[in-house]
């Protein structure tokens, strides 16, 4: 066998074993299926070391924009020549999306050299214990672990649902940032914006700093009265930092964000919409925060601010992945986000006739996510998505028939029918080159049709 074919038998060996372990992890309770408890996620932790004392961290808890916020605030560390650990969920196509070392996701080798480090203790965890671990507890012990392994110099952590009781949660941050909360998960949290945040603002440790996106007054108010039980710092957008201005540019937005200790003027964001502008400032903050006692009062360097901003991308979230005509991808998933996208596609785009391909999850507010989209759409196209969750194509056609009218309304069985279909129509209603597509509804649903149109 000659270097080359046996470089292809190792490389196939190595798919295959990583594709074993994808699946060994993917058949562990599922991420929805949540018994509130970090005791076993304890345990284990304990078992390995307790890897994620080895480091500093900066948490991400909130409703919408936690994934974006962390992808900035890692761009903005990594450009002080830090090397930063990432872990966020859930994944668009890959599962090693979710463990990000040096802006890359882990490789398929490391992965399953997570895991195996990490597999023996499980199987003693789950032994002692009449609950399994679940897929998402394992998961995070490996970013834990892997992130002390590489090692890095800081990790940006999301929460995977909550606060409190989430698996992340064993961890103590030095910053804890909550993004914007809204009614989400009701089936696993309370129904109240008040409940949701007391859940949340369990990752606002004694000591730690608090940097809070703009919220709604009784999410506020439910969030300082935690920062002064616990002894936190803390920095409110709109008070201590914010947008200081915005406008709508080619690609994104031009930004000046007033942060904690200086101002920053002149930013691009390839991002578009205010709610990333907001992101983009909490993002700021809580580097400045993290920053503060090697910096000390006077903020951090504006050129490192605005070459990090200059360079996120965020997949996934109002992406464009074809053009002529152009279709975008948005993975908002609950009414707050939708409403969210809606407004950012009415104010960066200029759609004279814009179709949506819709796929939602049978346990979300489904007439609630599709109520914004009716003043955006000439017509959408329902379809399902790969989860089990989703909710059927016939289901969803008879609320979106209650939003939309039966005549705006089509089904499609698969995503790629949906796909084409929605393109098809988008074409023929639209004139002088203002046809779109916009794919929605879900993270899974972004994710399938990443895969479907070659998104990387």
């Amino acid at each position: 066998m000659d270097t080359d074919q046996a470089h292809d038998v190792s490389d196939s060996g190595s798919r295959q074993r990583y594709e074993q372990v994808a699946a060994e992890i993917s058949a562990r309770r599922v991420e929805t299926d949540i018994d509130p408890s970090t005791e076993r996620i304890r345990q284990l932790m304990d078992l390995l070391g307790e890897p994620q004392r080895n480091y500093p961290i900066i948490h991400v808890t909130g409703t919408n924009g936690k994934s974006s916020t962390a992808r900035m605030i890692d761009a903005l560390l990594r450009e002080r020549h830090l090397r930063v650990g990432r872990y966020t969920s859930p994944h668009l196509q890959t599962m090693r999306e979710r463990v990000v070392v040096d802006g890359e996701p882990i490789s398929e080798e490391a992965f399953v050299a997570a895991y195996d480090d990490v597999r023996p203790l499980v199987d003693m965890v789950d032994a002692d214990n009449e609950i399994a671990l679940s897929f998402f507890e394992v998961l995070t012990a490996m970013a834990f672990a892997a992130f002390a392994d590489a090692p890095v110099d800081v990790a940006v952590v999301e929460v995977g649902m909550g606060g409190a009781w989430d698996a992340t949660n064993v961890a103590d941050a030095d910053v804890a940032v909550v993004t914007p909360i809204a009614i989400d998960h009701t089936e696993f949290l309370p129904d109240t914006v008040e409940g949701i945040a007391e859940e949340k603002a369990g990752i606002i440790k004694p000591d730690s700093i608090a940097v809070l996106a703009q919220q709604q007054v009784p999410a506020a108010e439910t969030l300082m009265r935690h920062v002064s039980e616990v002894g936190a710092r803390v920095a409110r957008e709109g008070l201590e930092f914010g947008v200081a201005h915005r406008d709508v540019a080619v690609g994104g937005q031009s930004l000046a964000l007033k942060g904690v200790r200086s101002g920053y003027e002149d930013l691009f964001l390839p991002l578009y919409g205010a709610h990333q502008a907001g992101n983009a400032a909490v993002a700021v903050a809580a580097v400045e925060a993290f920053a503060a006692p090697v910096e000390g009062d006077e903020g951090l360097d504006p050129e490192l601010i605005s070459s990090a901003l200059a360079a996120v991308d965020t997949p996934g979230r109002l992406e464009i992945l074809r053009r002529s005509p152009t279709v975008l991808v948005d993975a908002a998933h609950n009414p707050a986000g939708m409403a969210a996208t809606v407004e950012t596609v009415e104010e960066a785009f200029s759609f004279t006739g814009l179709v949506g391909v819709v796929a939602i999850m049978a346990d979300k507010d489904v007439e609630g996510i599709l109520e914004p989209l009716e003043p955006l759409l000439t017509e959408v196209v329902v379809t399902r998505n790969s989860s089990p969750r989703s909710l059927s194509p016939e289901q969803l056609g008879e609320i979106a028939e209650g939003v939309f009218g039966a005549d705006r309304v089509h089904l499609a069985p698969r995503m790629d029918d949906a796909i084409d279909q929605a393109v098809n129509r988008s074409e023929e209603s639209s004139e002088f080159g203002g046809a779109g597509v916009l794919i929605t509804g879900s993270v899974v649903t972004a994710g399938d049709a990443r895969h479907l149109l070659g998104g990387e």
